[in-house]
């Protein structure tokens, strides 16, 4: 059953059933309140761009067929939609419902869906992101609790270790490599004091498939490959290993678990926290994805028709890294490093992304709203060194390519809910050859966000 055929009767069970037979729990058992009952709420966020993308283009050859017979194709390892672009790229609706301070549910579907269409862009453009009920309280980063305590979450929800304040549209090398999107399952934290806190979780985990860093994710095994000349309707992309959207559900279960330390004063303002985290699992044979006649996990890594196999060994999948966060009245600062085995293909990656939210002075009234109230500028430097090669044939040479990514912008504030961000990413890689080559992008962002959710 694919994910959206689940998701669906999934999240009416979370809201219509679990939710208030836990309030019905929770109600017993916790001290009286003047008004119990749900709180409701529910809110939108829609993004416009204007895309300019370089044109990078790669000659390969790949296989038609099974059998060495088979013979070989030429294609093209390229940007996804070179050029400049206005695109209307995703309306997001957010709803939610608390009882108290126990108990938490979160609604999160996307409609258009352009930059998350994946692994092509013939996948679903409506998406559910995220479906989850919490009982009991979690803490932002460098957030000290008022008390110990302890949560279960269940549903779709995204990896306890992501970055979720990014200050930038764009995404870096090691969040779109590792935990760009969310994953199915469960997730427990536990408070040890104020200060030290276990996390752990058990969910579907991700698909291991490839996609381009940059904006779009490209269209990689469609059907029009194979037409007389080769037309995908879109370009592969330069492609990187990625943990890829949730498809459906089987039994190779991750498991991660985590240990965080943080120090705060109490207005939650100055902050830092440490988080060290491990992931493992086994990769499937294959994962079915829509759009694509590749195969996720190792029937990716194996090839097109199992003709053009990496150097793999064994099926385990395993990542182990660490989290800093600091916050400093209106500076931030996010770092990540992550080392990966992947059935022996082993890669290491570490990002980097400081962040000033500047509040400007009353100037101008809109409505009895300030306009420009802040101005945030932005950097982000992240890296990717893959310590394994390709083989003849594997369609995407750019897994194996040593890769620096460097996103700078600024966001300005236009009203309390409409911003506009310009940004730019500068990707520099290393070819087998040995050539250092580009593929940047510049990308204008205009968000209207009905509130902070």
């Amino acid at each position: 059953m694919g994910l959206r055929g689940f998701a669906r009767p999934t999240c009416a069970l979370l809201f219509c059933c679990c939710l208030p037979a836990a309030a019905q729990v929770l109600d017993e058992r916790a001290a009286p309140v003047a008004e119990p009952g749900w709180i409701w709420d529910w809110g939108f966020e829609a993004k416009a761009h204007y895309r300019d993308s370089d044109d990078f283009r790669l000659p390969v050859r790949v296989p038609t067929g099974p059998g060495p017979a088979a013979g070989t194709m030429a294609a093209v390892l390229g940007t996804v939609d070179e050029g400049q672009h206005v695109e209307f790229s995703v309306l997001t609706l957010l709803a939610g419902a608390s009882w108290g301070e126990m108990v938490a549910a979160h609604l999160k579907v996307d409609v258009v869906d352009l930059h998350d269409r994946n692994p092509t862009s013939e996948d679903h453009q409506v998406d559910i992101d995220e479906a989850w009920i919490r009982f009991g309280r979690a803490w932002e980063p460098a957030i000290l609790p008022e008390k110990p305590g302890a949560y279960l979450k269940i549903g779709k929800m995204a990896k306890f270790e992501r970055q979720n304040d990014r200050h930038l549209e764009s995404y870096g090398l090691v969040s779109t490599a590792f935990n760009r999107f969310e994953d199915l399952g469960f997730e427990a934290g536990l408070d040890l004091g104020r200060h030290l806190y276990l996390r752990g979780s058990l969910t579907q985990g991700n698909p291991l498939f490839i996609r381009d860093p940059n904006a779009l994710a490209g269209d990689n095994g469609t059907s029009r490959l194979f037409n007389d000349p080769p037309n995908p309707e879109l370009g592969t992309g330069v492609v990187i290993l990625y943990d890829a959207e949730i498809e459906g559900v089987d039994s190779n279960w991750e498991s991660g678990l985590g240990l965080g330390l943080r120090f705060a004063d109490e207005s939650g303002a100055r902050g830092v926290e440490i988080l060290a985290f491990g992931y493992r699992r086994d990769l499937a044979d294959t994962v079915d994805l829509g759009g694509t006649f590749y195969g996720g996990d190792l029937d990716l890594l194996r090839g097109p028709f199992n003709q053009a196999p990496l150097a793999i060994e064994g099926r385990q999948k395993e990542e182990f890294g660490a989290n800093l966060w600091l916050y400093v009245d209106g500076f931030s600062l996010f770092a990540q490093y992550v080392d990966q085995d992947a059935a022996g293909l082993k890669r290491t990656g570490y990002e980097l992304e400081v962040a000033w939210q500047i509040d400007l002075p009353l100037a101008w009234a809109v409505g009895g709203r300030q306009l420009f109230p802040s101005i945030s500028p932005a950097i982000r430097f992240s890296k990717l060194d893959p310590e394994f090669g390709g083989a003849p044939g594997f369609p995407a040479p750019s897994i194996t390519w040593d890769w620096e990514k460097l996103d700078y912008g600024i966001r300005l504030g236009i009203l309390p809910e409409l911003d506009l961000t310009a940004e730019y990413a500068a990707n520099d890689f290393v070819l087998a050859t040995g050539a250092v080559r580009q593929n940047d992008e510049l990308l204008v962002t205009l968000r209207w966000l009905s509130k902070e959710f």
